[in-house]
């Protein structure tokens, strides 16, 4: 019972739109700006680069609060249903983030609160988020799209998730599989959310920073 009131929790904090706030709070509706999306990348054309980080800052916090309590309450290591328990805490923060509940169930990308979920699963996601992180940080430094780094940083997690099982001692597939499950989805939903940046890049339209 105590994991379902966590899992309800976690979707109602995910879907508290920091961005949104932040923006009214401007005097400005964060919605009818830009791109229109409710994440950092909007809030730093809607306010500057200092309320986007404040924004992603937040974000994160959305995903990572609800691992981090969920990591007091079970075992460790985690068995394959405490896993299961603590990916759908995960998920509910990011479903929450995609699909808020305060703005009629429309939201953001979700990348920013999926890196906080990764963060807080300790010690499985959180390297292999911030090399992630890493890898994201490239290419908007080369390309400068905020989107495309997103999609290749979540293209890129299962990836190094898979080469970190491999060579982590005491690291094994049979008791993983979940974490490789849910490494698989949550950025095909991240790249779903993408889906008109990705028409932009295609067409040459997509807004660099």
């Amino acid at each position: 019972m105590r994991f379902v009131i966590l899992i309800i929790c976690a979707y109602l904090l995910g879907s508290v739109p920091f961005g949104v706030i932040i923006a009214k709070a401007h005097g400005k509706d964060l919605r009818t700006i830009g791109s229109g999306n409710i994440g950092a990348t909007n809030v730093s054309r809607a306010l500057g680069k200092k309320w986007a980080y404040f924004c992603f800052f937040l974000d994160v916090l959305k995903g990572l609060v609800p691992m981090l309590v969920v990591t007091k309450l079970i075992s460790s290591p985690p068995g394959i249903a405490e896993l299961f328990l603590w990916l759908a805490v995960g998920c509910a923060a990011i479903l929450g983030h995609m699909f808020s509940i305060y703005i009629g169930f429309k939201g953001g990308k979700g990348v920013a609160t999926s890196f906080g979920v990764a963060l807080g699963l300790w010690p499985y996601y959180t390297v292999c988020s911030l090399l992630s992180f890493a890898i994201w940080a490239v290419v908007v430094l080369i390309w400068r799209y905020i989107s495309l780094a997103s999609i290749t940083a979540s293209i890129a997690f299962p990836v190094v998730l898979i080469l970190a099982i491999t060579l982590s001692p005491g690291w094994d597939f049979g008791n993983l599989w979940p974490l490789l499950i849910a490494a698989t989805l949550i950025p095909i939903m991240v790249v779903i959310r993408h889906r008109t940046n990705i028409k932009r890049l295609m067409g040459g339209t997509e807004r660099r920073i």
